[in-house]
């Protein structure tokens, strides 16, 4: 797997290369363009938080500061796998023609949903701030859980996309199980508000602890739950070693395939 990593980083060029296109076409063609980085996660928000706040009766407070938290987070991770899954048979004339190591192909859309996301804290910042949720030291472990949740993604994205290459049904299926992985995630509620009985099960999902995290930085001001997040860096090194060890395994017949 170290071999492998050295590998990705000779050909770092190449892997930048491919998250700028990612950025580039994202919106392509698009009369807004670029601002949809924004758009996007405004538009969500503002779905999500007149369904819960109004219909569904929310209390807590700041509640769409709350849930614009959940869902930047909860976009890093769904996007980020909706596109790597299939990332390898899109790109299957450039599989075929030449040699690089075929990681950096999902790797550069878990980096791009990165860029995306630290995008995106130029709207989320002073929107918090509006809400009347200041700045505090704890922002500053802000890169820590997302290095982390990155990594667990990226783990995922490898999985997912070297899968998809011999059975093509994984993509589509995937994007239907993300839809019901959301609700059992607490982006649109708060972890205290899920019954005791029901609490373990919740946190047995590895992205609970991403958002948990992400949410009590940023929205409640408190460091780490580190027993939590703990939990939260094995499981990411864990699903990183897992499916860099499949896509080795899978990715010798990737042209045949493709």
């Amino acid at each position: 797997m170290f071999s492998r990593i050295r590998e990705v980083y000779d050909y770092r060029t190449m892997f930048w290369g491919l998250v700028t296109s990612d950025l580039r076409t994202r919106y392509k063609g698009s009369v807004l363009g670029f601002l949809w980085t924004f758009l996007n996660p405004l538009l969500m928000l503002l779905v999500y938080s007149a369904v819960f706040s109004l219909i569904m009766r929310s209390n807590i407070p700041h509640y769409a500061a709350f849930l614009f938290i959940g869902l930047l987070a909860w976009n890093l991770f769904s996007t980020s796998l909706s596109s790597a899954s299939g990332v390898i048979v899109r790109q299957a004339s450039l599989v075929k023609k030449i040699y690089f190591p075929r990681e950096i192909l999902p790797l550069a859309i878990v980096a791009s949903s990165v860029i995306n996301y630290i995008f995106s804290l130029a709207i989320l910042i002073p929107f918090l701030i509006l809400s009347g949720i200041y700045p505090s030291w704890s922002w500053c472990l802000l890169p820590l859980v997302l290095l982390f949740e990155a990594i667990a993604t990226a783990g995922f994205a490898l999985l997912f996309s070297s899968i998809n290459v011999y059975l093509r049904d994984v993509e589509h299926v995937l994007n239907i199980f993300l839809m019901a992985w959301f609700y059992v995630t607490p982006v649109v509620y708060s972890l205290s508000m899920i019954p005791h009985k029901y609490a373990e099960f919740f946190k047995l999902n590895p992205i609970t602890d991403f958002v948990v995290s992400f949410q009590g930085i940023l929205y409640y001001h408190q460091p780490l739950r580190w027993k939590l997040f703990a939990y939260a860096v094995l499981f990411s090194l864990i699903i990183l070693g897992i499916g860099w060890m499949i896509f080795n395994k899978l990715n010798r017949r990737f042209a045949e395939e493709v």
